[in-house]
């Protein structure tokens, strides 16, 4: 397992999924912020669109993909959800290296939450490659009369920091889909320019390193999985 977390965020794999598709690149993500703010909901809702009302605390540490089609290139998303404890941190910053994206979750109707976006951004450019795609996600739209966070404090935040901002609702699907396929496809910008950048220098073709998938899964293989199921949490 330590293996897979810590082995790159990108794999150029071209290894044959069932009889049809091609797997060209595995990004790692990971999506943080702090406790019962909607991380698990928000990776449910993209990976199995999904939404469970009886949520319990995550636990540790796991992971959710999906797989889909960006500029013609088949990506496999593996999607790290990391428990937003306190009492978990130094167990999950290891979880940032290799990781090409983040989803930085808070609370709109937690004002607290939102305080708190700074410290994880801090955080993640302390642990992460300084090319990291950072999406900020206001969660929980779907309550707006208990709104304790305008949109405008977000929007110059996100600004300020470089960051990509939604605002999305993991009960109701809003955005959802629209924030990491922004993200994937903000992360695939960038491998390609490094590719280029690459090119450019060395004269010769580009190898990306990073995680080595065996996918074996045959014509069976779905396309959005979980690894170490466990019950719907947030």
């Amino acid at each position: 397992m330590n293996a897979e977390m810590n082995g790159g965020g990108v794999a150029a794999v071209k290894a044959a999924v069932g009889d049809e598709s091609i797997i060209d690149y595995v990004y790692k993500v990971v999506v943080i912020g702090d406790s019962a703010v909607g991380k698990t909901q928000v990776l449910s809702r993209f990976t199995r669109n999904e939404f469970c009302l009886d949520s319990k605390s995550t636990i540790g540490v796991e992971f959710q993909t999906r797989t889909l089609t960006i500029q013609s290139k088949v990506i496999k998303a593996q999607i790290w959800d990391t428990a937003g404890q306190e009492r978990y941190r130094a167990v999950t910053s290891a979880y940032y290296r290799g990781a090409l994206g983040a989803m930085l979750l808070y609370d709109i109707t937690k004002r607290d939450s939102f305080d708190h976006v700074a410290r994880w951004v801090e955080e993640l450019r302390a642990h992460a490659d300084n090319s990291i795609v950072i999406a900020l996600i206001g969660n929980k739209v779907d309550l707006e009369d208990k709104r304790a966070v305008p949109s405008e404090d977000a929007v110059e935040f996100a600004e300020n920091q470089g960051l990509y901002f939604f605002e999305t609702s993991a009960l109701t699907g809003d955005n959802v889909e629209a924030a990491f396929f922004k993200l994937l496809e903000e992360i695939y910008s960038v491998v390609s320019k490094k590719s280029l950048d690459h090119d450019a220098r060395n004269g010769d073709s580009v190898i990306l390193k990073g995680l080595k998938i065996d996918v074996n899964g045959g014509p069976d293989l779905e396309i959005s999985e979980m690894k170490r199921l466990s019950s719907c949490s947030c």
